[in-house]
């Protein structure tokens, strides 16, 4: 018996080195992102110190107040989870803090995807330190992905911590804040594993619905403010949907050619790229310069591109649903999506 026992933690602790060699580089990215997260939360520091501070601008200050006001009407008018995040601000010094690492096949709109305990599979990968997203991109460009890095304002950590105010959202405009900060709490009320895109697109969804009836709610339907950030936000969506066609495009044409040699397929590829950008100027934009020179310096690849599919490619879906699944109440969607997929 006592041969047995022996036996049974020797299997046990082979099991757990085996494991833990298996696991080791998801073990470091893990402590290095706590790590990061925890410096994150020791530095924040409450609202009261900024706003208290005869040295933090005024302009700021309000909109730290516009943040507590955004979470009471989320809470309150659309049904989003009560939460203590944004109690704190963290000083950025106007740096990046946080950067994506994201990649996509080189000849297919599929993304390429980390698994993690608890949020499951995801199109991205977060660092705290750049050196460490440089090396992740170069590792995926030399197995032969298109990839991105892009910096990271704002982010949910699904209630498990009270996320902290950045202090470079600050210098967002009102409805563009409202939106931000709806977003990450619809995070935190509606989740699904496994289900990136519908997380991030559901969370884009509310956080444009949901700005607008703040907007409406403090200054009336029809007023300056929310017919300025519905104009604003009207670009974008254009912008998006010349985006997506141009994606959905592209997908099927490396299907028509995926048995072409490799060079010919990236000489049709880069044709293909620089017509979507090139036929921007096609678009009715309110304000055509505020997209003029947007991939002046770099042409999007596959990776930037399954980045508005992650985004957006379920708007219109989602619009069929609040508007016509319950008759455009927005709360009553939230509600029903609580009830369904809550965290």
């Amino acid at each position: 018996m006592q041969k047995l026992g022996t036996r049974i933690l020797l299997i046990a602790g082979i099991v757990a080195v085996s494991l833990g060699w298996y696991y080791r580089e998801l073990l470091a990215y893990g402590v290095a992102q706590g790590r990061g997260q925890f410096r994150v939360l020791m530095d924040a520091q409450p609202i009261d110190y900024y706003l208290e501070n005869p040295n933090f601008p005024d302009s700021l200050k309000t909109k730290i107040r516009l943040i507590e006001e955004v979470k009471i009407f989320a809470i309150g008018e659309l049904g989003l989870n009560p939460s203590n995040s944004y109690s704190k601000v963290f000083d950025q010094q106007g740096k990046d803090i946080l950067w994506n690492v994201s990649a996509s096949d080189e000849f297919a709109l599929e993304p390429y995807e980390w698994t993690f305990p608890i949020v499951g599979t995801v199109g991205y990968k977060g660092y705290f330190d750049r050196a460490a997203a440089d090396s992740e991109k170069a590792r995926l460009d030399e197995l032969g992905y298109d990839t991105n890095i892009r910096s990271v304002g704002a982010w949910s950590t699904l209630g498990w911590f009270n996320d902290p105010i950045m202090s470079n959202m600050l210098y967002r405009r009102e409805g563009q804040l409202a939106e931000l900060i709806i977003h990450e709490l619809t995070h935190g009320t509606v989740f699904v594993r496994d289900s990136l895109r519908f997380n991030e697109n559901l969370a884009t969804f509310v956080g444009y619905i949901g700005a607008i009836h703040y907007l409406e709610k403090k200054y009336g339907k029809g007023s300056a403010q929310v017919d300025n950030y519905i104009r604003s936000e009207e670009d974008y969506r254009m912008f998006l949907a010349h985006m997506l066609r141009g994606a959905k495009q592209l997908d099927s044409l490396y299907e028509e050619i995926s048995d072409l040699p490799i060079e010919t397929k990236r000489e049709i590829k880069q044709e293909k790229i620089e017509e979507i950008v090139r036929t921007l100027d096609t678009v009715s934009f309110y304000q055509p310069s505020r997209f003029a020179r947007i991939y002046r310096q770099r042409l999007p690849n596959n990776a930037n591109l399954m980045s508005f599919l992650r985004y957006h490619s379920q708007r219109d879906l989602l619009t069929d649903q609040y508007l016509n699944n319950f008759d455009s109440n927005i709360k009553a969607y939230i509600l029903f999506l609580k009830d369904k997929y809550g965290v």
